[in-house]
């Protein structure tokens, strides 16, 4: 079987794009504006401030923890989402190196 063309680009190229990606819905950015706000929840609380339906919320959660930028824990028969700040310390480095070097540069 043949290379992907994630295989051409390095492990950090391709975990930002990743977390990117599932960053890339309105609906999931609402989730991680949520947990923020709340620092903790379960899913139900979730499905209760968005204007979707709780399979569609599931998905969009697991998207998120696929991704590393939520992790949970099963509390009885609800699961507990929180923040999970290492993929988020990732962006935070990507952005901050691409802020300082546009600001150095004299470009168009």
């Amino acid at each position: 079987m043949g290379a992907t063309k994630t295989d051409f680009f390095t492990d950090e190229q391709n975990k930002i794009a990743v977390i990117a990606k599932a960053l890339g819905h309105p609906a999931r950015i609402a989730i991680i504006e949520y947990l923020l706000k709340v620092n903790e929840c379960i899913c139900g609380d979730i499905v209760n401030e968005l204007p979707l339906a709780q399979p569609t919320v599931s998905q969009h959660l697991k998207e998120l923890k696929n991704a590393g930028l939520i992790k949970g824990n099963i509390e009885g028969n609800s699961v507990c989402y929180c923040i999970d700040e290492k993929a988020f310390e990732i962006l935070n480095v990507f952005f901050s190196n691409v802020i300082f070097t546009v600001k150095k540069q004299n470009c168009c």
